[in-house]
């Protein structure tokens, strides 16, 4: 029986230790997540986390350090930098108005950076938002890159970025799986009390 066994113990199985709650998930990314028996909807990956938010399991605090401890890093080599470039413009003295500035250029593109990251972390933009706006935002993310450090690194503090947005998604899908599927199941009962009438 072990050999017949082997063979359904596929790469696709769920093979965490977690057992069958009806969740449709393992909690992990990769080939063991979704659900296949079930049919439900799969959640979707995160940067980072993969699909390890559901369940809060698989290194998902550990991932949440190493996001919170990664960007604060970044946004402050990024800073080190901002600070080379500014001394660059001192020494070739462009004057004090520019670098002035050039000082306030970059706090603006940073707060907003930071305003526009945080958003995208609770809620969708909308459909006709994008395009043409996200093609002349992609210079403010670039030059406030440290606003988007630091959003990333606040928001990981206390979740996983966008993980309240993506809960709130999976959990509605998950709501309209469920009527659905009770409105297929409800109709065949319905029916068989007329099948017992024709007999």
């Amino acid at each position: 029986m072990s050999d017949e066994q082997t063979p359904s113990r596929s790469p696709g199985s769920n093979d965490t230790g977690r057992g069958d709650t009806g969740r449709g998930d393992t909690g992990r990314g990769g080939p063991g997540r979704g659900g296949p028996a079930h049919g439900g909807p799969e959640p979707e990956e995160i940067r980072f986390f993969g699909t390890t938010w559901v369940h809060h399991d698989g290194g998902y605090g550990l991932r949440r350090a190493g996001a919170a401890a990664g960007s604060l890093a970044l946004a402050a080599a990024g800073a080190v930098v901002l600070r080379f470039a500014f001394q660059g413009l001192e020494i070739a003295a462009v004057g004090r108005f520019v670098g002035i500035l050039v000082v306030a250029g970059f706090a603006v593109c940073s707060a907003l950076a930071f305003r526009r990251t945080w958003d995208g972390f609770v809620r969708r933009p909308a459909p006709g938002a994008r395009g043409a706006a996200d093609t002349s935002s992609q210079g403010l993310m670039l030059i406030g890159f440290i606003g988007s450090l630091l959003a990333y690194f606040c928001r990981s503090l206390v979740e996983a970025p966008g993980e309240k947005l993506y809960r709130a998604e999976y959990a509605a899908a998950r709501e309209r799986h469920e009527r659905r599927r009770g409105a297929r199941t409800g109709n065949p009962a319905a029916k068989k009390p007329r099948a017992g009438k024709r007999r």
